[in-house]
């Protein structure tokens, strides 16, 4: 064992009682961290202390820190009342790790009684809560608008460093402003010049050279031309790197002058300067977060590996904790250097430092800092049990390290370095299968949506839980098939690690050539072939009865599920499990433990391995087990981990044990506060079976967590779970659209014309008895996978074959498509068949738009009490026909019918779960939905609400946010396929202020102000073009079009004369000029379909609205209103920016004021 100065040491001079445990009977290979003393404080404070008599277990560091009268003392900044900046909507690149961060810094400042005040539009985040934050702005995360909340709440803090790229941004904008001084604001934490400093790509480069620390050879420059000159000087091929940007956004490697031309027009039209650097793809690329307080203490207390080699963005790449393949002498060299660099930065916090380390010597490069919270911190926290954020939060208010206890161990100080005896494997979650035209290479910048951490013992075995995790579609480690396998490995796409499975698992290839194509670490491919090794071994065997307890206890060792060694024997996943229960072979579970055994660990902190010999927990709670969402992805996202921390909390103030189940790093439903146990484990039929046989739990809660505890749902019942709330049998009749639809029609609800599909060819006749357009949806589906609207025959065949590898195991539905009816939600909770609490949101945009994407309205502004009232009877009616106990969400069409006069509603899905938008409606209209659920899961008595009865003075719009810029290629088109990777929400007075408000929160947007160009185009057969310029027509814009008919149609609208501009198709330079020459800031196009090419006038016009950062709008219900908010707001807005005193807008107030007080 080894000594770490910042704690163990200190703590035996002050006398404290160290008791030294046993060692882990099995180990993996430790970080050396802790051999290294040095830098774990800056100089020898407390050896003239005198030692302390007491014996006590508890942490003495806070008690003998009052000793001392210096710069060591207890010195907490002088503030009251601090402002949290939240990330807003989650985006490529900025994504849940956001709301784990901000809530553990408003749990730091509860904790040392400071007001706290957040302002974060994404109303699906935990941190939104008024349990946590004193007050809540749902508003913009802009410059202008939290000017308006400082202005208004008068803080004396500010925490920049929790929400991401865009808080911080936002905080250099401010500072810059003069608005911090203007209003005695204290910039809490790292300071703004280290910020700038560390985001400033120049800056960043002359101070690390201060300290002779290398970096890659780079010049910053701000224009292509410059871009290009700084190119030819380096040497291609050559990286550029945008400053201020999150996930590298912009970023990209160019192998000669067109390619970076290309890339730089792109990067300037979203980041003010870049970086242009010499390549060093093929390096390894290391990461070490690194802590520092406001006396200069700093400790590493994570380094990570990745798996891939540079040139594939850390947020892309698969990462491994603690590093794997460096050398002690490669460790302590970079160790040392993120302590320099941090210190001579000034960070007072948390800080990422990003280096490039050539695999055949010790030269290394640092790549980038980033000095404040990150995707990156909120893995290295749950990777470790140290709580970066809510030490980076105490830090910020002048706590310093060794005042602060270690979470772990309860007894020592935060001034240590964790030592892992096990291994952590982070891999990321794509879903670009869910774009058309989009490329699927990946590279430096980010282009995944989500990603899941798995803990094991061996590399092995963490790595093939990661897999498996990613998507329960992978056994683990396994094959593809690839046109040309060694393009797949050597040109990396999402797809990359099934390219390494195919050649090592069934293509023979040797470790050497895997390595020669990916530049992976041949360690880490020599681990994946014993993982190849024990498959082919059980395949040779061919038969479950040939198994023998040493070979199914080894693959258990490495990784193998009972589904992964059924289908090597030819065998099915309950036979293999009951078989290894036979031997004994059961999961054993294992606390996080930081300290390698020096220390007791003390925490619920837990996860399950089959590489140990003892338990090191009592199952003697009998807790109910919560399944959390698992990794985000797009359709399910951090409304689903509000929905569990929730339930969680609930079930405890219930008095309830509580056993979390999730493995997502990003989420607030795996910090170990939250619960009694947190298992960081997969969301399988196996592992949760494991747990609860081992807890012998009360119960298992299924519906809160989205999709993938949905399906194993019935599976758990089967073998004798007990799932509470509504039966699996009742739920399977939801999800099975035959069945569901037969249940509909039996209880006279009506939905649109559907039938079973067995065949094409009665596809076909179906569709022509209806007419097209028609909806191909599978069974089991989440987000709208492979949902697709057909219009003509032709179509049908692709879409089918679409449609059945997805769900294969259950029949697909074809209906018919209702063009041109509204889409409603109906949100609901019910106790034994009767619907208790619900809400009705009526959505913007026409039905086709997947309900994930579109605009919701809460309270609905066009729905009468008459059709209010039959909404809820269809409510009743599903609830009494389903046995619902539980949450449930609706989707229904409102269709004219000319015939009756009176609208038809037809019922076109009903989800027996907590949906998406539960976190708005619980907060919108101050009741929480969750709440509710777990009292009727309890049995508890219930009293119906009608909560739609109660009128509102307010309005909220929850919109969606999408991430088009990272998806280059993809058509920014919406359909019924999920395409938007988070939402936010704002509040007003009128549908027109909540809308306006809530579509400037939206990341990156821009406000076009006259006399600006406005380009249009689309479909000239409807209307909506026509009233959307008519609409702006007299605020000063100049309008364009895409063609000369185009331009025809608008003069039948408006007077303004249209310029027709005509797109040239093969030139992203020339489109960026065009952009530039006529000054387009806002683009609406209408388009009636998505383009079947990349060389449709209209895609050609949506896409580069996107990739030049411009306006755009393609949807036309939204397009219409967001017209009427320029009309009826921007008139006001620029009258008073030009104002000298500050005019704050009336849509700036607090959450609890819109409410009437904070029962949420």
């Amino acid at each position: 064992m080894f000594m770490r100065y910042g704690s163990n040491a200190i703590l035996r001079q002050w006398g404290a009682s160290v008791a030294r445990p046993a060692a882990k009977t099995i180990s993996c290979r430790a970080i050396s961290a802790s051999c290294k003393a040095n830098n774990s404080i800056t100089q020898p404070i407390y050896l003239t202390q005198k030692r302390a008599a007491s014996t006590s277990s508890a942490y003495k560091g806070a008690e003998f820190l009052n000793r001392f009268t210096d710069e060591h003392a207890h010195k907490l900044v002088d503030v009251s009342k601090v402002l949290v900046i939240g990330s807003g909507g989650l985006s490529i690149g900025q994504a849940g790790e956001f709301d784990y961060s901000g809530s553990q810094a408003i749990k730091a400042l509860k904790e040392a009684n400071k007001k706290s005040i957040l302002v974060n539009p994404n109303i699906a985040t935990n941190q939104t809560s008024h349990a946590l934050a004193d007050e809540v702005y749902f508003l913009p995360v802009t410059a202008e608008y939290v000017e308006y909340i400082i202005a208004r709440e008068r803080p004396d803090g500010i925490l920049l460093t929790f929400g991401g790229q865009t808080g911080l941004n936002v905080g250099i904008e401010l500072d810059q402003m003069g608005v911090f001084k203007k209003y005695g604001v204290k910039v809490l934490g790292t300071p703004i010049q280290t910020l700038l400093t560390s985001e400033d790509r120049e800056l960043f480069a002359n101070a690390l050279k201060e300290i002779d620390i290398p970096i890659a050879e780079s010049i910053a420059v701000e224009t292509v031309d410059a871009a290009l000159k700084a190119a030819a000087q380096i040497g291609y091929p050559v990286i550029s790197r945008s400053a201020f940007a999150l996930g590298g956004l912009g970023s990209g490697f160019a192998n000669n002058e067109s390619e970076l031309r290309n890339l730089a027009s792109q990067s300037l039209s979203l980041s003010p300067q870049i970086l242009i650097e010499k390549s060093l793809k093929g390096w390894k690329e290391v990461e070490y977060e690194v802590v520092r307080d406001r006396v200069g203490n700093c400790i590493t207390v994570c380094n990570m590996e990745n798996f891939d080699p540079l040139g594939i963005h850390t947020g892309e790449s698969i990462v491994v904790a603690p590093s794997q393949t460096l050398s002690d002498e490669e460790y302590h060299m970079l160790r040392s250097a993120a302590i320099k660099i941090i210190r001579h930065l000034g960070v007072v916090g948390e800080c990422n430092v990003q280096y490039a380390l050539n695999p055949q010597s010790l030269e290394y490069r640092v790549i980038e800092v980033n000095a404040r919270l990150s995707r990156s911190s909120a893995l290295a926290s749950k990777a470790t049990g140290y709580p970066l954020a809510y030490t980076a939060a105490k830090i910020g208010l002048g706590y310093t390290l060794p005042e602060l206890p270690n979470p772990v161990t309860k007894t020592t100080t935060a001034n240590f370095e964790p030592s892992l005896d096990y291994v952590v494997t982070k891999i990321p979650r794509w879903d670009l299968g869910k774009f058309q035209q989009v490329s699927r290479k990946i590279g430096s910048s980010m282009k995944s949506v989500g990603e899941v951490m798995a803990i094991g013992r061996t590399f092995e075995e963490s790595f093939q839980k990661a897999l498996r995790e990613v998507d329960p579609q992978f056994v683990g480690f396994q094959g593809a098939e690839f046109e040309n396998l060694d393009d797949a490995l050597s040109d990396p796409t999402d797809r990359r690690w099934l390219a390494v499975g195919e050649a090592i698992l069934n293509k023979g290839y040797s470790v050497d050539k895997v390595h020669e194509l990916t530049k992976i670490d041949k360690w880490f491919l020599y681990k994946l072939q014993n993982i190849a090794q024990a498959q082919h071994e059980m395949e040779d065997l061919g038969s479950l009865d040939k198994l023998n307890e040493e070979t199914i206890r080894y693959a258990k060792q490495l990784g193998f599920s009972d589904c992964q060694i059924a289908t090597a024997v030819k065998s099915d996943e309950l036979s293999v499990r009951s078989k290894r229960k036979s031997y004994g072979i059961i999961p054993l579970v294992k606390k996080i433990d930081t300290l390698a055994a020096e220390f007791p660990a003390d925490t619920n902190y837990l996860y399950m391995t089959y590489n140990a010999t003892t338990n090191d927990i009592k199952f003697d709670e009998h807790g109910t087990i919560v399944l959390g969402s698992g990794d985000y992805r797009i359709g399910s996202s951090v409304e689903f981990d509000w929905c569990a921390v929730s339930t969680v909390r609930a079930l405890r103030a219930a008095g309830k044990k509580t056993i979390m189940v999730n493995y997502n790093p990003e989420t607030v439903s795996t910090d170990f506060d939250e619960v009694d146990r947190l298992y960081f484990e997969e969301l399988s039929f196996e592992r949760v079976m494991d747990i609860y046989e081992l807890e012998a739990a009360e119960g298992i809660v299924v519906s809160v967590g989205g999709q993938l505890p949905q399906n194993i749902a019935l599976p758990l019942q089967q073998q004798h779970a007990n799932v509470l709330g509504t039966s699996p049998v009742d739920i399977d009749k939801a999800e099975d659209r035959q069945k569901f639809s037969s249940i509909l029609g039996s209880i006279g609800l009506d939905q649109p014309a559907w039938k079973e599909l067995t065949s094409v060819e009665d596809a076909r006749k179906f569709a022509d008895e209806v007419k097209y357009p028609v909806l191909v949806r599978p069974s089991y589906v989440l987000s709208g996978a492979a949902m697709a609207v057909i219009e003509s025959e032709a179509e049908l065949s692709a879409k089918l074959e679409s449609a059945s590898k997805v769900s294969s195991d259950h029949p697909v539905v074809i209906s018919k498509f209702i063009l041109g009816a509204n889409e409603i939600d109906v949100d609901a909770v019910a106790a034994n068949g009767k619907v208790i609490v619900h809400a009705i949101s009526e959505h913007v945009e026409n039905a086709g738009i997947h309900s994930g994407d579109a605009t919701l309205v809460l309270p609905p502004q066009h729905l009468d009490d008459t059709i209010l009232a039959r909404l809820k009877e269809i409510a009743d009616k599903v609830a009494a026909a389903w046995k619902i106990t539980g949450p449930f969400n609706m989707q229904i069409i409102k269709e004219d019918n000319p015939d009756t006069g009176v609208p038809d509603l037809k019922v076109i899905e009903c989800n027996i779960r907590a949906s998406r938008s539960f976190p708005f409606v619980s907060k919108v209209l101050g009741c929480n939905f969750i709440d509710v659920v777990v009292k009727a899961l309890l049995g508890q008595p219930l009293q119906p609400i009608d909560l739609m009865a109660q009128k509102r003075d307010y309005v909220a719009t929850k919109v969606p946010q999408f991430s088009w810029t990272r998806l280059a290629g993809a058509d920014p088109f919406l359909g019924v396929e999920m395409s938007s990777t988070g939402e936010l929400a704002c509040f007003g007075k009128d549908l027109v202020e909540a809308y306006w408000t809530s579509m400037q929160a939206t990341m990156k947007f821009r406000v076009p102000v006259p006399p600006e160009g406005v380009l249009f185009g689309g479909d000239i057969n409807a209307e909506y073009l026509g009233i959307v310029a008519k609409t702006i027509e007299p605020l000063g814009y100049k309008f364009y079009a895409s063609s000369q008919e185009v331009a025809d149609y608008l003069k039948q609208h408006t007077n303004t004369a249209v310029e027709v501009i005509n797109f040239p198709k093969d030139s992203k330079k020339a489109v960026r000029e065009i952009f530039g020459k006529y000054n387009i800031e806002c683009v609406f196009n209408l388009a009636k379909q998505r383009a079947k090419s990349m060389d449709d006038t209209d895609y050609i016009m949506r896409r580069n609205a996107i990739d030049f950062g411009k306006t755009l709008f393609t949807e036309p219900k939204t397009s219409i209103l967001f017209a009427k908010c320029l009309a009826e707001k921007l008139p006001a807005k620029l009258a008073n920016l030009q104002k000298k005193e500050l005019i704050i807008p009336p849509e700036v107030r607090r959450w609890s004021e819109f409410l009437g007080g904070k029962p949420v």
